[in-house]
């Protein structure tokens, strides 16, 4: 019937878009989910670094000293990120009250 040959070929078409929009959002999707992260990022497990530098100064593994060691590394690494923290906060307020217009 011709009548039903219309409805194949619409229905043909809108399956066809639908899967077409169905691929884009799954190929999209990976790469709007790094917009989602709210909070710190994921931390870089440094204690490998931290024991080899600590043992560098021929301090034994849970003497005084070498706990010392690692709670300075950690301080020194605290006040990295926050000194980062605080220039990337400063950028952006500099930006939003010195704007520049084309």
């Amino acid at each position: 019937m011709p009548g039903n040959d219309v409805n194949n070929n619409g229905n043909r078409h809108m399956r066809h878009t639908s899967a077409a929009c169905l691929l884009a959002l799954l190929l999209a999707a990976p790469l709007l989910a790094g917009c989602l992260e709210r909070g710190q990022p994921t931390m870089v497990d440094s204690s490998a670094d931290d024991d080899a530098f600590c043992r560098a100064n021929n301090v034994a593994v849970g003497s005084n000293d070498y706990v010392i060691c690692r709670k300075n590394r950690d301080v020194q690494r605290a006040n990295a990120n926050s000194r980062t923290d605080r220039a990337q906060r400063n950028l952006a307020e500099q930006m939003l009250n010195n704007p520049t217009r084309p």
